[in-house]
């Protein structure tokens, strides 16, 4: 099975043809999607200017998709060696048990779902490594009370998400599965009590 770095040289190799091309930046997402394979894809073509269902897009337009999400990729992997330096340092100074934040990166290693959007048409405008950049710093302070990617202030509670965990706050600006360490435990009670609005409306 080809890793991501050997699938972005052939998203660049100008001998392939188009559609191995963009198939290639396609099975980049099964080892880095932010958002989800679907919602990372939706992102990335709207950004780079070509059609979700385009055989063959430009090239150049393909090789910016890629650059996009390459960048994100280092922030996210910079953010995940440090992370685990953390922990090594954290067990051998004898605190053995994780806390919140590490619960919620056990379950997003590697970078896929980081920030979920399970509506694949609504995510994050930005740029991918921006959105990251904004989701570990919030990940780094304390709680807040709004989205950390786009500082919305619309969460709601949704259930049966496509996703693990399953349940949580979404915003409704920016679409994400906002992680629950970085809301204030007054944050994720509004969140609930949006969801009740919403369903007794």
């Amino acid at each position: 099975m080809a890793g991501f770095r050997s699938l972005a040289r052939q998203v660049r190799d100008p001998r392939c043809d188009l559609a191995l091309r963009r198939y290639s930046l396609r099975k980049c997402l099964e080892r880095f999607a932010p958002y989800g394979h679907r919602a990372t894809w939706d992102h990335l073509c709207s950004r780079a200017g070509f059609g979700l269902e385009d055989r063959s897009p430009d090239p150049a337009r393909l090789v910016a998709a890629l650059e996009e999400l390459e960048e994100a990729r280092s922030v996210w992997l910079a953010y995940e060696a440090g992370f685990a330096e953390r922990r090594r340092k954290e067990k051998h100074d004898g605190l053995r048990r994780p806390g919140s934040v590490d619960d919620w990166h056990r379950l997003t290693w590697g970078g896929f779902g980081v920030a979920w959007c399970d509506d694949p048409r609504v995510h994050p405008d930005g740029p991918l490594a921006e959105v990251l950049r904004r989701l570990i710093s919030a990940l780094e302070r304390e709680p807040g009370s709004v989205c950390p990617v786009c500082d919305g202030e619309h969460l709601v509670w949704k259930y049966d998400l496509d996703h693990e965990p399953s349940t949580g706050p979404v915003c409704t600006d920016c679409g994400i599965l906002v992680p629950r360490p970085v809301l204030t435990p007054d944050a994720l009670a509004e969140a609930r009590r949006g969801r009740r609005l919403l369903m007794s409306a």
